[in-house]
């Protein structure tokens, strides 16, 4: 049995075909959706542009593979995207990415607080109700606006011919104010905060949403860290997965609820939870190094298009030295407290060098992750296996001898490039969906 995922990431778009579990091919497009902000620190993307790639894509591998018989999907989370009463959109796409939550509402605290303070939830620019509150508070909501879900809610509504979308526990809970251990949105927390439930999406009541040409079971989005979970972990739920990209997470399965500090707990589609932690920077810190290093050469006259090749000369060829600097990346800050920034500490005259700060920055990375399993275990949570996955670490040797030494375990990269896209395909693969009756 044949399954498509569909992935809409923040940059690209890909999509996965497996054959009873088991990878067949996968296809990536560059996401080129975004638009010009309006405001500051808005981030928006054109949802139809969306729409019609990750539809041309589908529609490619079904001519490859007609014999496709299930489709997931999933998607960049926490986004929103208004809706009018037919399912066509109103507004653009409001990415994860926009921080207009993190403007100043009176003055004193920003919306983002003010909505954490209202509702009891602890809340962060990005999140969808926090991006709603916003263009609530600034008349920003379209009049027209019925409903809003994520980009890729509305890709499976789309695919099912339907006029409203539903959505799963995974994503539901990306847009805040959501009652974790209850599986649904606290209601009255949102109308305390002057917000309407009736924008937000139905919960999905199975797997199944619906028909994609009469015969092609579509299944409910589910959102993309769990999606990449499920890829990463070929289906073993058993596993601890570090992910490092722009960002990188720390993400641990546990079949009960288990709350832990400084850890986010998320609903896991069919079931369970996904303990997360998330680094903002993550790969993107090793980024911002190999810029340092550009400009500096461009500084003295040398033009280089990247500077990657010869870090990655330099540690092969160096010893790894000891005397290392201690550097914090928090560049970006964090969810809680988006005001932090990164630091380097224990710099001597003999440890300014670009080696050492090579080296520095990547125990950097992987200590920021490791204290997320820290926390884990410290909660009550048991240790696995330790797989791997994202570019930043897939293309990174030296970055992977960190993770394996301050981890203490042995390191497992993904078999998968494109982890979403194939955990979207796996969860519509799962037998016990056949059990359930189309949403």
């Amino acid at each position: 049995m044949k399954s498509l995922g569909i992935d809409i990431g923040t940059t690209t778009i890909s999509a996965a075909v497996l054959e009873d579990g088991c990878f067949i091919t996968s296809e990536t497009c560059k996401n080129n959706s975004f638009l010009a902000p309006t405001l500051p620190g808005e981030r928006i993307q054109d949802a139809q542009l969306i729409l019609d790639t990750a539809l041309r894509t589908a529609d490619m591998l079904f001519e490859r593979y007609p014999d496709i018989e299930r489709i997931g999907v999933t998607g960049q989370m926490h986004g929103i995207l208004y809706l009018d009463r037919s399912g066509a959109p109103v507004s653009p796409l409001y990415t994860w990415q926009d921080g207009r939550g993190d403007r100043l509402r009176d003055g004193n605290e920003t919306y983002a607080a003010c909505l954490s303070r209202l509702t009891g939830y602890p809340l962060a620019t990005g999140y969808g109700l926090v991006t709603h509150f916003y263009n609530l508070e600034n008349g920003l909501v379209p009049e027209d606006a019925a409903v809003f879900c994520t980009i890729h809610d509305y890709l499976a509504m789309v695919l099912c011919g339907a006029s409203r979308p539903v959505t799963d526990v995974s994503d539901a809970a990306s847009f805040g104010v959501f009652d974790v251990k209850r599986g649904r949105f606290d209601l009255d927390a949102l109308r305390t905060a002057g917000m309407d439930p009736g924008l937000l999406p139905e919960i999905a009541e199975a797997p199944c949403i619906g028909h994609y040409r009469d015969n092609v079971r579509v299944c409910a989005a589910i959102g993309d860290n769990q999606a990449s979970f499920l890829g990463a972990a070929d289906g073993d739920l058993e596993r601890m997965l570090v992910n490092i990209g722009t960002g990188s997470q720390f993400s641990v399965y546990t079949p009960a609820y288990l709350g832990c500090p400084g850890l986010e707990t998320r609903p896991f589609p069919g079931g369970g939870y996904l303990l997360v932690g998330a680094s903002l920077c993550g790969g993107r810190a090793f980024a911002l190094l190999e810029e340092f290093f550009r400009r500096t050469a461009g500084m003295l006259g040398v033009d280089t298009p990247s500077c990657y090749a010869a870090m990655d000369a330099l540690l092969a060829e160096s010893p790894r030295p000891r005397d290392l600097p201690r550097i914090t990346p928090l560049f970006q800050g964090t969810r809680q407290e988006p005001g932090l920034r990164g630091s380097i500490k224990g710099l001597s005259t003999e440890n300014f060098t670009p080696l050492h700060l090579i080296w520095a920055m990547m125990e950097g990375m992987t200590w920021e992750l490791y204290q997320m399993a820290v926390l884990y275990e410290a909660a009550g949570g048991a240790p696995a296996p330790l797989i791997g996955s994202g570019n930043g670490l897939r293309k990174n040797p030296f970055l992977q001898d960190c993770i394996r030494e301050t981890f203490g375990r042995e390191l497992r990269l993904s078999s998968c490039s494109e982890e979403a896209a194939t955990g979207a395909a796996r969860f519509a693969a799962r037998e016990e969906i056949s059990s359930f009756d189309c949403f």
